[in-house]
């Protein structure tokens, strides 16, 4: 992995790993939802796979999971808690959502969960979500999450960029920075309206089934959106 974006975003999030773990320990209700509606015998990728809480309840009711992530650090934190919950039907992959080493037409279900949004450039956000449609079974299905630009937090300053018109770079960017335990560590993230996120699942070649918008920590606007797709 050469790509001067991915050798940034792996090295953001080997530096904030450990911290990242133990902030993130509760898998998302939706996640679950997901996941108990696979059948015992579902091969499943969890893209982006994180610190693997969504990825050891998965292995847990699945016949095999791929996890795949850019960080090292963060597939040892999951290679520990595999062996702590000692699953051996799990393979991790050391690699970035844009081109995932998986074959085409494996997977039964597919894990996107809070990835995408950490990758810059639309093109290489719409390359991953095409990676997604090629190692989905026909008809297997995907659950997407992203954050919502318009939710509470971040509502002004995108509102701000509109009035001022300023847009170096693509609208929706936005450096969001880890200051836990610590560090300060920038991030990147595209923050996603409910219609861009339509139009790049559209444009993948992905089918829509919905798209729901949810609230964690905003009290007027929804800051994820979670989507449910189908290969075709």
């Amino acid at each position: 992995m050469t790509n001067v974006y991915t050798k940034k975003s792996e090295d953001t999030w080997n530096a904030i790993a450990k911290s990242f773990d133990s902030t993130r320990r509760k898998p998302w209700i939706e996640c679950i939802d997901f996941i108990n509606n696979l059948s015992k015998e579902s091969l499943v990728a969890d893209i982006g796979c994180g610190n693997g809480r969504h990825l050891i309840p998965c292995a847990k009711q699945c016949k095999k999971v791929f996890g795949v992530d850019v960080s090292e650090e963060l597939l040892k934190i999951v290679q520990k808690k595999i062996t702590e919950n000692n699953l051996s039907n799990v393979e991790l992959m050391h690699s970035e959502a844009v081109n995932i080493p998986i074959k085409d037409n494996l997977v039964d279900a597919v894990l996107y969960i809070a990835t995408m949004h950490n990758i810059p450039q639309r093109y290489r956000r719409l390359k991953s979500l095409m990676e997604i449609n090629r190692i989905l079974k026909k008809d297997g299905e995907a659950i997407i999450s992203v954050w919502s630009r318009w939710q509470d937090k971040f509502r002004q300053h995108f509102i701000k960029k509109c009035l001022t018109n300023v847009n170096r770079k693509e609208f929706g960017d936005i450096d969001i920075y880890w200051r836990q335990h610590g560090l300060d560590i920038s991030r990147f993230y595209h923050l996603y309206s409910k219609r861009e996120l339509q139009n790049d699942i559209k444009q993948a070649g992905l089918d829509l089934i919905k798209i729901d918008g949810v609230k964690y920590f905003s009290k007027n606007y929804f800051d994820n959106y979670f989507a449910i797709v189908k290969s075709n």
